[in-house]
């Protein structure tokens, strides 16, 4: 189900747009209430709005400007990404920035927090983007933001994840909110986001790299030819010997993201449905090593 769910592009389309409204409704019911700052584009721009309404005393009525400040700067980051990204996760980037815009503008904020401590909030609240941030990444899209900046850098090679990325530009951001505000604000805007980071990266498979060996009786060149085409992941073949049984075997080599896993084991069993897969999580690759973003 999971398979087939994660190459339907309708499907993981709609689920992109689901994360970005869980994103947007845990920002409004969990860290607004607690007049806490985000972090990313989204945080600077929850700061600009309030420094509009401190030293400028502008009123925006029952509408949060932030939502729309946050809308109009991805459309610079959006030009500046098109030709790394390509323009299908533009295009989705799009969708999914606008309906986390507008989820973020017309969802309630509390009058009163629903968790009345702190600490809790920033918690639930980082777990809860997390998921959905990871949720929208993993489905081959992205809320914008910082998000894009990320993918850039991994597209290009970069070893700065997605949420180590986010985690430097807000340690500025943070800072900021220390000097403009209190203490209070900045440290626990920096442990909500520092758990939305973590989670992120969890959720975010394609920062994942594994390592697959196979070994089959089948047709090894069938095998690496679907891996080349399929997946456009390089793979190394061998002839081994079975130590038990004494019987020819062949082992395949590929290095790939644990969003193509799935894939991967799927198409091995439908070539050869007694091969033997292996898969190690959380490897290291240097070298000619394409970072896919979905």
């Amino acid at each position: 189900m999971i398979y087939n769910t994660l190459h339907n592009r309708w499907l993981r389309m709609f689920i992109a747009i689901f994360g970005s409204f869980l994103g947007a409704a845990a920002v409004n019911l969990f860290i607004v209430p607690m007049n806490l700052y985000t972090g990313g584009l989204l945080g600077l721009c929850q700061v600009v709005r309030t420094l509009l309404q401190t030293y400028l005393h502008l009123s925006f009525g029952s509408y949060d400007i932030a939502g729309i400040l946050y809308l109009l700067l991805n459309i610079p980051i959006l030009l500046f990404a098109y030709k790394t990204l390509g323009r299908g996760l533009v295009i989705r980037t799009l969708i999914c920035t606008v309906a986390y815009s507008v989820s973020y503008s017309i969802i309630p904020i509390p009058a009163e927090p629903i968790i009345k401590d702190m600490l809790t909030s920033c918690l639930l609240g980082g777990i809860l983007c997390g998921v959905a941030s990871g949720i929208v990444l993993t489905c081959g899209c992205s809320g914008g933001g910082l998000d894009v900046v990320g993918l850039c850098l991994s597209k290009r090679g970069s070893h700065i994840t997605v949420g180590k990325f986010s985690l430097g530009f807000n340690a500025f951001l943070y800072l900021a909110c220390l000097l403009l505000f209190n203490a209070s604000v900045a440290i626990y805007s920096i442990i909500y986001n520092f758990f939305s980071a973590m989670v992120l990266d969890r959720m975010h498979q394609q920062n994942i790299t594994v390592q697959a060996i196979i070994i089959t009786h089948g047709d090894e060149r069938k095998m690496s030819g679907f891996i080349m085409e399929k997946l456009g992941r390089g793979v190394t073949y061998w002839s081994g010997t079975g130590a038990y049984t004494g019987e020819d075997v062949h082992v395949l080599c590929v290095c790939l993201s644990k969003y193509e896993i799935e894939e991967l084991r799927h198409a091995v069993h439908s070539f050869d449905p007694h091969a033997f897969l292996v898969v190690q999580e959380g490897v290291q690759v240097d070298g000619n090593f394409l970072r896919k973003l979905g």
